[in-house]
């Protein structure tokens, strides 16, 4: 396993559209074990493929519930709302409030291609919306309100 690079906002990788995955197998194993070293250097909660340079639907979470992998995303429904703080390891040294659903249900592949779904509440919710949303280019500083910087 080894530490990836985490690309920085203004590379135009991190606004590209990511394609469906379509080979499962130890190229994309060794990608998602080198990601959660990468995240877990980074102290983060979740890591899409685009900010390591792969533009491809998968992305990894960990929260309090546990570590999960995403591969080919999509969200079948969502209900409530909450509004907190986010911040990017791919927008460093900024944070702002964002609104999100309070709960969200997502189908996915693991990383054998076995489908799963998953119902994120909460803080988990959150981080699955803020990394589903780099699959399509989208970064929470798109939606965020009182943008603020380190100190």
């Amino acid at each position: 396993m080894s530490k990836l690079n985490i690309i920085q906002v203004g590379d135009e990788i991190l606004r590209k559209k990511s394609v469906p995955v379509k080979e499962f197998g130890a190229k994309l194993n060794n990608l998602l074990n080198d990601m959660h070293e990468t995240l877990t250097a980074a102290t983060g909660a979740g890591l899409a493929g685009s900010q390591v340079g792969v533009l491809e639907r998968l992305f990894i979470v960990e929260v309090d519930e546990g570590y999960f992998e995403f591969i080919n995303p999509q969200i079948l429904g969502s209900s409530g709302s909450q509004y907190g703080i986010e911040g990017c390891l791919s927008v460093k040294g900024k944070w702002g409030d964002v609104k999100r659903p309070k709960k969200v249900t997502v189908k996915a592949q693991d990383r054998y291609g076995k489908w799963f779904k998953i119902v994120a509440k909460d803080f988990f919710a959150r981080a699955v919306c803020h990394e589903y949303d780099h699959l399509d280019g989208i970064l929470y500083i798109d939606k965020a309100d009182n943008i603020r910087e380190d100190k």
